[in-house]
């Protein structure tokens, strides 16, 4: 019997990860339908990331704009494309130009960098983009995002300064091997129900996206909505050269 593809490794591996999301999403009280899995192709070839989609996944994230920009026009029209992590305020532009199904953007750490997207998806005439406020819930230096103490203003910076942007939620990234506490969730709960109440917006309106590889699972089971897969469903990062944000 021949090995199996490396594509059809993926595959296999979506399906293994759609079932554990079942799971956890059934714990929580919840239906898998309630929770968003986005595979994150970073490094990956568009040929890989065809096998993921032909077997009916539409949600895909990458990392770097060079990446997505240059990805994006190679696949379906339909996929839902979200940009996850730090991007470059003067990056903003090249990212809305050159992936008109930018679905999402995971996430704003800034005013400078609301105010950039914002500006951009405006000269583009391009409908409102939903983007999550990034959250530091680990405390470090070396990560992007907002100290949980200010999440609040700068959500209110997106919603009342930011006509073009649509806030949709929270996003945290979590401990430096990828894989958080639940302390780390809970600062993000935190920050939803603070940003709720002043608001006077529902929680379930507000998504919470946590969660990776190491940890899908049990973010799901303490309410995120939307999680980051990439090495469990592609397999190891392939760093043949340096990536530029």
């Amino acid at each position: 019997m021949a090995a199996p593809t490396v594509e059809g490794a993926a595959v296999t591996a979506l399906r293994s990860v759609l079932h554990r999301v079942r799971q956890a999403a059934e714990r929580s009280g919840r239906t898998q339908e309630q929770i968003r899995v986005v595979a994150v192709s970073k490094t990956k070839p568009v040929s890989l990331i065809r096998q993921v989609y032909d077997a009916g996944h539409r949600s895909f994230g990458e990392n770097y704009v060079q990446e997505i920009v240059d990805k994006a026009p190679q696949l379906p029209e339909d996929i839902k494309w979200h940009f996850v992590g730090h991007l470059q305020s003067n990056k903003a532009k090249t990212l809305l130009g050159g992936v008109p199904n930018l679905d999402m953007v995971e996430g704003v750490g800034n005013e400078k960098i609301a105010n950039h997207l914002d500006k951009a998806v405006s000269n583009l005439g391009r409908k409102p983009l939903k983007v999550l406020v990034q959250v530091n819930t680990s405390g470090e230096e070396s990560k992007s995002g907002i100290d949980p103490s200010s999440c609040l203003g700068i959500v209110e910076h997106v919603r009342l300064r930011c006509p073009n942007l649509e806030f949709a939620g929270l996003m945290t990234i979590g401990m430096p091997d990828y894989t958080s506490t639940p302390e780390n969730f809970r600062t993000l709960l935190n920050c939803r129900a603070e940003v709720c109440k002043a608001l006077g917006m529902a929680e379930d309106q507000c998504e919470l996206s946590m969660g990776m590889s190491g940890d899908f699972e049990q973010a799901i089971e303490m309410g995120s909505t939307s999680v980051r897969i990439g090495s469990t469903i592609f397999g190891p990062r392939e760093y043949a050269k340096k990536q530029q944000n």
